[in-house]
């Protein structure tokens, strides 16, 4: 089963739905271009089981990331992006994953974006 992220007219998520699967057409037509007509939206497919540029199956990663609402299709990186947790965060072209200046520790531990540091959280 493949899914399927449509976009308003500043590239972002606003909603996300199962389709037919990718190899398929329809009508003729692609399932992307097909969905974009049947909605009058942008339609792009993502792959659920792709996170940071990785494919958890082992597989081909596809477009970066899953689509999730609020997400960011960026056309120039065929990826998904999603929003940005924090203004000092920055993003990692390779994974389209924002990054914090400062690694996380282990443990479970809260971003402090006042003073940009972790805060331990226990």
């Amino acid at each position: 089963m493949a899914y399927y992220a449509f976009l308003d007219e500043n590239n972002i998520v606003e909603h996300v739905m199962p389709g037919i699967d990718e190899t398929e057409l329809i009508e003729g037509l692609d399932p992307e271009t097909w969905y974009s007509n049947f909605k009058n939206k942008t339609c792009k497919r993502t792959s659920y089981n792709t996170k940071g540029g990785v494919h958890l199956e082992g597989k081909d990663p596809f477009r970066k990331n899953y689509a999730g609402i609020g997400y960011k299709y960026e056309e120039s990186l065929d990826a998904f992006i999603p929003p940005k947790p924090f203004n000092s965060w920055t993003l990692n072209e390779e994974t389209c994953l924002w990054e914090p200046p400062v690694p996380m520790p282990d443990g479970n531990y809260g971003w402090d974006e006042a003073t940009q540091s972790w805060v331990d959280l226990d």
